[in-house]
């Protein structure tokens, strides 16, 4: 994720392109289209959490119904884990590395700037273009050409437990300011907390950011913007939430915190995206009764309701010995048919305009909302730095929820950190 690596890194790839295995047994090149039939190997990374993998790891195995030549090797790599793992076997001669990876959307210009991934331009992955959703193909891109086909789309909302909020006699709250006010009727009529927030993910600050109007860079301008006034206030929003009681935080295992927080009914809502669904349905609060989840916008701020626009891309390792097999792969694992399978099984959003024709796909409430808060979420930077950009947010934003620092000093700190790695005319 640093800058500063991408000239070596990208003499580095050029030769492994050549000579460096992604698959392991048959992926010797047994997918070149002169053998006349798809064959090998395709080792998969996949991404998705525990909720999710086994959908994804039976549609991913049953490629091999289409291409009974080719062995789908599949691997589930935590999230958490693979950038660092996939950055480490491509940088070290390939060995190890996947034919393809599921990449965070932030992920993939990163990659493409230090030579990693394959460019799809003109190769069987990248099927019926115009279908993507505008907002999805965006982030497939770098300095021109496609990296990426993009899986999923997601963003951000407001779970909340409908019982615990009727009992308390308060409606969804749409701003930071009425959900401070329903959190304390929460308490004061059930004795539950009102929100769960992640104080351990960067990711968690961009609503709040989003809401005072601001946003970490103004990508035309190549301006750094986090420590103007909106990105203090940000932060200062979200110190006030857990400073009077309406939310509580944790610093570390944010994820399994939150979650066993509203599944068990611990707490009123969260803030969460469609990846969360089938988890947070499993809960005891939910598992009976699973209209008891609603889906709401995430609150606004003083200024105006935002969220981060997110999701899943298909890449392919530049270093792959069985590009034609992989390029085939990413195109079924992108396809219609099997987004509107996905779709029906997790309720994750499809990135193909066409999938939501489909009618059990359009028939599916959490779907049909996140949709609409797709269409207006805000896109991230597409910048080989964009995923480092949380780095400085996951020092402060935890420092900041409980008190150890000032917004002040916070966004002060991110907006050093940022100069340090946007190098040239960021100013």
């Amino acid at each position: 994720m640093r800058r500063g690596i991408a000239a070596t890194a990208l003499v580095a790839a050029m030769a492994l392109a050549a000579t460096a295995c992604g698959g392991d047994d048959g992926g010797s090149g047994g997918g070149n289209k002169s053998a006349g039939e798809i064959s090998g190997t395709v080792t998969y990374w996949d991404t998705s959490n525990e909720a999710e993998k086994g959908t994804y790891k039976k549609l991913a195995e049953d490629f091999s119904k289409k291409y009974p030549k080719v062995k789908v090797n599949y691997v589930s790599v935590p999230f958490g884990d693979a950038l660092k793992n996939f950055k480490n076997a491509a940088g070290s001669g390939g060995s190890g590395a996947p034919d393809v990876l599921r990449t965070e959307v932030a992920w993939t210009q990163d990659l493409a700037n230090i030579g990693y991934l394959a460019p799809l331009d003109g190769t069987a992955a990248l099927d019926k273009e115009s279908d993507y959703l505008p907002k999805a193909a965006a982030g497939t891109k770098f300095k021109g050409k496609t990296y990426a086909v993009p899986q999923v789309i997601d963003t951000l909302g407001l779970f909340y437990n409908k019982k615990l909020l009727k009992e308390a006699g308060v409606e969804p709250p749409t701003s930071w300011t009425e959900l401070k006010a329903a959190a304390k009727k929460i308490k004061q009529k059930t004795g539950k907390t009102g929100l769960y927030l992640r104080g351990d993910d960067a990711y968690f600050y961009l609503p709040f950011i989003y809401g005072e109007g601001g946003d970490l860079l103004d990508t035309d301008a190549k301006k750094i913007t986090v420590d103007e006034e909106p990105g203090v206030r940000a932060f200062a929003t979200a110190r006030d939430l857990v400073k009077s009681g309406a939310a509580i935080t944790d610093a570390t295992d944010g994820w399994d915190n939150m979650q066993n927080a509203i599944k068990n009914g611990d707490v009123a809502m969260t803030i969460n995206g469609p990846w969360a669904i089938e988890d947070t349905l499993a809960g005891k609060a939910f598992k009976d009764d699973k209209s008891n989840l609603g889906v709401v916008p995430v609150p606004a701020g003083s200024k105006a309701q935002g969220a981060p626009q997110g999701g899943q891309n298909l890449t392919v390792y530049a270093g792959s010995k069985n590009l034609d097999a992989s390029y085939a792969f990413v195109k079924y694992m992108s396809s219609a048919e099997v987004q509107a399978k996905t779709t029906e099984k997790l309720s994750l959003l499809p990135t193909r305009t066409s999938v939501y024709a489909n009618k059990a796909v359009a028939a599916n409430a959490n779907v049909k909302f996140f949709k609409a808060a797709v269409d207006k979420a805000v896109e991230r930077p597409w910048i080989p730095e964009g995923n480092s950009l949380f780095q400085a947010i996951l020092v402060e934003f935890p420092n900041v929820v409980t008190g150890r620092t000032s917004p002040e000093q916070a966004a002060k700190s991110v907006a050093a950190a940022y100069r340090k790695l946007l190098k040239g005319d960021w100013k």
